[in-house]
Parts: C-alpha cells; sequence; structure tokens
C-alpha cells in the first residue's frame, strides 16, 4: 500500500503543475487589467498600485508572473484579492467553512435517504412504492436547482402564513445570534442551512437511487446471493451484508469529487438563498476579475481532488477484497 501511496505522490506533482498553469493563463486571457478596479476605486492610489504591481510582478511578461504566483503558493501564500483588499486565505477559508457544514449537512440527509430508497426499490420492485418515488424523483430531477430552491421557498412562506412557523430562508444566522445560548446558536445554523441541504438532496436523490436499485437487482440475480439464501441466510443478511455491500462499490469510485465538493459550495442554491459561502465569492471575483482569489480556490479544490482520488483507490481495496496495489 506504501509503494502504491508514494506513486501517486509522485504522479500528482506534473498533474498538478500543468493545471495550475492552465488555470493561470486561462484567466490571464480575460480582457482588462486586474488591477484596474483598484485604479478606479477611490481607495487606490498610485503607491499602492505600484507596490502590489512589484510585489506579484504584474509589470513582468505573463510566464515571469506564473513562476512568481507558483513559488508564492507553495509557501502558502496563494496571493492577495484585488478586490477585497486583503489575503486570499484570509477572504477564502471563513467561505469555505461556510460551505462545509451545509454540504456536510446535506451528505448526512442524502446518503441515507438515498441508499433506503436504492435498496428499497430493487427489494420492492414495480411496487407501488418503487414506482411512485422513481416518477416523483425523476420528476424532482427536471427542475434547475435554482429554479427547486425558489418552489421550495414558495412552499415556506406559505407554510409560515398558515402555520406561524418561521423558517429562515436567507443567510446563515439570525440578527440576535450573537444572544443566544450555545445550543441556540447551534439550532440558528442549523434552522439556516436546513432549507438549502434539502434542495441539494432532492436534486441529488433520483440518479443514485435509480443507479444503486440496477446494481442491486444485478447482484440479487447472481449465483452466490442464490447460495447464501440456500444456506438459510437471513433476508437481512443477504441484502445488507451481501448484495448492498457489492453493488455500492461502483459509487466508491465517485468518492474522489466528494473531498473538494465538501469545500466547493452549494452553487446556485447559495445564491437563490443568500448564503455566505463559496459560490456567491466566486462569481464577485469573476465579475472583478480577481485573478489570485480565483487561481487560489480553484488551486485548493484540484489539490483536494487529487487526495480524495487516491482516498478513494484506497477504499475500494478495503471494501473489495479482489482488489490489491502493490
Amino acid at each position: 500500500m506504501f509503494p502504491f501511496i508514494f506513486r501517486r505522490i509522485i504522479a500528482s506533482i506534473p498533474v498538478l503543475l500543468l493545471s495550475s498553469a492552465l488555470v493561470f493563463f486561462i484567466i490571464q486571457m480575460a480582457p482588462g487589467d486586474f488591477l484596474t478596479p483598484l485604479k478606479l476605486s477611490p481607495s487606490g492610489g498610485e503607491e499602492k498600485i505600484r507596490i502590489l504591481t512589484q510585489q506579484f510582478g504584474l509589470d513582468k511578461p505573463v510566464w515571469q508572473q506564473y513562476l512568481i504566483w507558483l513559488k508564492n503558493m507553495v509557501t502558502g501564500n496563494f496571493g492577495q484579492s484585488f478586490a477585497y483588499e486583503q489575503p486570499v486565505l484570509g477572504i477564502a477559508l471563513p467561505r469555505i467553512l461556510n460551505s462545509l457544514w451545509l454540504v456536510l449537512l446535506n451528505i448526512g440527509m442524502f446518503y441515507p435517504l438515498a441508499i433506503a430508497l436504492g435498496v428499497y426499490g430493487a427489494v420492492r420492485q414495480y411496487s407501488f412504492g418503487d414506482r411512485f418515488f422513481s416518477v416523483l424523483l425523476y420528476f424532482l430531477l427536471g427542475f434547475p436547482t435554482f429554479f427547486l430552491a425558489l418552489i421550495v421557498i414558495f412552499f415556506a412562506l406559505q407554510l409560515r402564513f398558515k402555520t406561524g412557523w418561521d423558517i429562515p430562508l436567507n443567510g446563515m444566522v439570525s440578527d440576535n445570534h450573537a444572544s443566544l445560548s450555545v445550543l441556540g446558536k447551534f439550532w440558528d445554523y442549523l434552522s439556516h442551512m436546513l432549507l438549502p441541504a434539502t434542495v441539494l438532496t432532492l436534486i441529488s436523490l433520483a440518479g443514485f437511487t435509480r443507479g444503486l436499485r440496477g446494481l442491486m437487482l444485478d447482484t440479487l440475480n447472481s449465483d452466490y446471493v442464490r447460495t447464501a439464501r440456500s444456506k438459510g441466510l437471513s433476508e437481512r443478511s443477504v441484502i445488507y451484508k451481501h448484495t448492498l455491500r457489492n453493488a455500492i462499490i461502483p459509487f466508491i469510485g465517485t468518492l474522489g469529487g466528494l473531498l473538494p465538493g465538501l469545500i466547493s459550495g452549494a452553487g446556485f442554491v447559495e445564491v437563490v438563498f443568500a448564503y455566505p459561502g463559496i459560490t456567491p465569492m466566486l462569481l464577485n471575483a469573476i465579475g472583478t476579475q480577481d485573478l489570485y482569489l480565483i487561481a487560489g480556490f480553484t488551486m485548493i479544490t484540484l489539490f483536494l481532488l487529487v487526495i480524495g482520488n487516491a482516498i478513494s483507490d484506497i477504499l475500494l481495496a478495503v471494501v473489495d477484497p479482489r482488489i490489491s496495489y502493490h
């Protein structure tokens, strides 16, 4: 296992280097100057612009700017955000943590529900419940994320008017958050994340559930499952210990994208619910051509993707004894 991990580390170096070059030069192709917003800002001064230009080598050729940025990034300096006039890590880390909690809540809701529906659909194939959930999930799959979020907000408002149950619809905390107890603050965070996480769960359910259902059906018809039943094993043991464990193996290979997904935010759901996560920050950075903020966050995501793929390969070897890395 250790030689495999070492080889993956060595192989990831050229991948990260090529990815960093691609990201940097694509962003550089955008029209305009990255210091233009600062030059137009009342807070911008000639001396300040000159210092930033020299610090990040913006008066040098593009390839030299890339080398300076790469050198700084290796030492943990992801550059300066021109729009926020702060270090990139100082701006990105709080937003990453906000998105992390939202995505973790989504995962906690999604996987138990998706696995339960997938197993139910396979065990109760073509039953009323199987057909009902299949139609419902495919119906939800056809909605764009932001549109489903607006529908959820509409029904939440109807519920508020009819029952008086005040479900938070935007932001991450209430106005009186600072005065709440520890338990109250926890519930305040959770209540604000509940609707966005629900939307993310509904959008993701259909594909995973139908895929797991199909794999479960294939596995249930396998010879070793019939052998397990003939030996007198309980149906619960056959389904969860033998069938589900083998049917879920293909999905473990997709866990490599889960790690960067934890910090990548919840897309336009964050925008619709005015949640202070990664996506609103990146949209603002794109609009202001904030080079180092975009490139720095992209590199963090790529780095986590490489780590996530290595972890998924290791988990495959743990779950499937037929796989061995030397």
